[in-house]
């Protein structure tokens, strides 16, 4: 491994031909320049593109300021957003963090246990995060470019007052940072009354917005290196930035899924063999089937956690219908690995794997679930992480984020706009508000 990203593809080899490829330069070639031209579909929500090479130092100073302070005195953070309001962070937490950072104490944690909030409608959620709350010191971070979207706004309703009624107006103001559009309710709110403010730039959708303050502020309050993130994203633009087809990962990612799509295998389960990328997988389904899902065409976004649902998912995804593939998410080197002991009686009858370690045993199951779904006519895709440093978390958001831009452009969508999201909206808002 180079510490490099590696996008490998050998086992769809049975299913994508080399000429295929081929036919698709031309394609993939006028999407990169439709993309970098800014003059395709939804180019005002381009931001992101160029995002981590001309973001300023003095957000990030800011971003590590405001961090460092909710460290020093909060014992818990909420974090009050929804879709991508939320999702970049939490993957990125889980990911880089600890698996049970919420349970550590104050001590190994280093900063203040953290939740979100504002993900949903639920009363008992909601309730049962209250529990947990009690009368410990507390600060929040609102996500909204808007300030009006639903679920975020009811949840700050209820943290707002109760903020107010422990704190006081000012004590509040103190312990609310908004991350909000340039224009908005929540930003006339924050103007209105002081609070802590980091703009969402107005031309990064919030599904491509992790690498902005969305993402890295509460990151930041976790004690993960934003400045390395960062360096990762600025390397996955040069990388990215490739226009031949061979010579570029994330193009080539976004190529073999339209030509697999085109055979109709329809959806793609994203499988990885640690179960901290469950958030990340969350954040891609969103990235994808948000960015895809137009027109009555695109790709259905799905994720398998292996070896767990290879107890649950693997006897439909090895022999039912044949309409999917899966890419896989492969961790080179864990952040942790163990050896396995010998036992005397061996009543197991599993000695054989005595002084083997964790890892091992878990890359030949992903090495034998990729065969066996090959040869049972499920293209596999792989992405290889080397180890999963800030750096290479950046770098991988990035990588998505490009295929996904590319992989729209091919379908023939504007994959930066989300207009089938209006319709449940309108529909709620009518029935909760029949003038």
């Amino acid at each position: 491994m180079n510490g490099e990203i590696i996008f490998d593809y050998a086992d769809a080899g049975n299913f994508v031909k080399k000429h295929e490829l081929e036919a698709l330069e031309a394609q993939v070639l006028a999407a990169h320049e439709t993309l970098h031209r800014y003059e395709g579909p939804g180019r005002e929500y381009l931001g992101w593109l160029g995002w981590p090479l001309h973001c300023s130092r003095e957000d990030e100073d800011k971003i590590a300021r405001v961090a460092a302070q909710i460290r020093e005195r909060a014992e818990i953070f909420v974090v009050i957003g929804i879709g991508g309001s939320y999702l970049g962070a939490r993957s990125a937490l889980e990911l880089l963090g600890h698996s049970f950072y919420n349970q550590l104490p104050r001590e190994k944690r280093g900063g203040p246990r953290i939740f979100f909030a504002g993900c949903n409608l639920s009363a008992t959620y909601l309730a049962h995060l209250w529990d947990l709350i009690d009368q410990q010191d507390l600060a929040i971070n609102v996500v909204s470019k808007s300030g009006n979207t639903l679920e975020p706004a009811l949840a700050f309703r209820f943290f707002r007052t109760m903020l107010e009624k422990r704190y006081g107006k000012k004590g509040a103001r103190e312990r609310i940072i908004t991350t909000t559009g340039e224009k908005g309710a929540l930003r006339r709110l924050a103007q209105q009354e002081g609070y802590e403010t980091f703009t969402v730039p107005g031309d990064i959708g919030g599904r491509y917005s992790v690498l902005t303050a969305v993402g890295l502020l509460p990151v930041a309050v976790a004690g993960i290196d934003i400045a390395e993130i960062m360096a990762g994203a600025r390397r996955g633009c040069r990388l990215y930035d490739e226009e031949k087809l061979v010579d570029n990962p994330a193009y080539l990612y976004a190529a073999l899924r339209q030509i697999i799509y085109r055979k109709g295998k329809i959806i793609e389960l994203l499988a990885s063999y640690e179960p901290s990328f469950s958030l990340f997988t969350e954040w891609w389904k969103q990235l994808f089937g948000e960015s895809e899902g137009k027109d009555q065409k695109g790709i259905f976004p799905a994720g398998v956690s292996f070896t767990a649902d290879l107890h649950a998912m693997g006897q439909f995804i090895q022999d039912g219908y044949r309409n999917l593939f899966l890419t896989t998410l492969w961790l080179e080197k864990p952040p942790q690995d163990r050896e396995i002991p010998p036992l005397a009686e061996n009543i197991d009858e599993l000695n054989f794997l005595a002084g083997k370690s964790m890892h091992y045993v878990n890359k030949k199951a992903c090495a034998g679930t990729i065969m066996a779904h090959s040869s049972g006519g499920v293209p596999n895709l792989k992405i290889i992480i080397p180890e999963m440093t800030p750096r290479c978390y950046g770098q991988l958001v990035y990588f998505f984020e490009k295929a996904c831009a590319v992989s729209g452009y091919l379908l023939g969508v504007n994959p930066f706009d989300q207009p089938g999201v209006e319709a449940y909206k309108n529909n709620m808002f009518a029935l909760l508000d029949p003038k």
